[in-house]
């Protein structure tokens, strides 16, 4: 059971918030969010890993 990948429902969960912010916010929360968000995410990455690479996050074209 701990071979989960997480990172498609934390996605989930960010879009999830996302969409009730824009939603019921405007898009100045919407931004506030969205940055926030993605702020968190390399905080989280760099504690997590001790360093930055956001090489792996590009998309590969066939």
């Amino acid at each position: 059971m701990n071979n989960i990948r997480w990172t498609p429902v934390i996605g989930m969960i960010a879009g999830m918030v996302l969409g009730i912010v824009g939603a019921f916010g405007g898009l100045g929360p919407f931004l506030i969010v969205l940055v926030l968000g993605a702020l968190g995410f390399l905080l989280g990455r760099a504690a997590e890993t001790g360093e930055v690479n956001l090489s792996g996050l590009s998309v590969r074209r066939k």
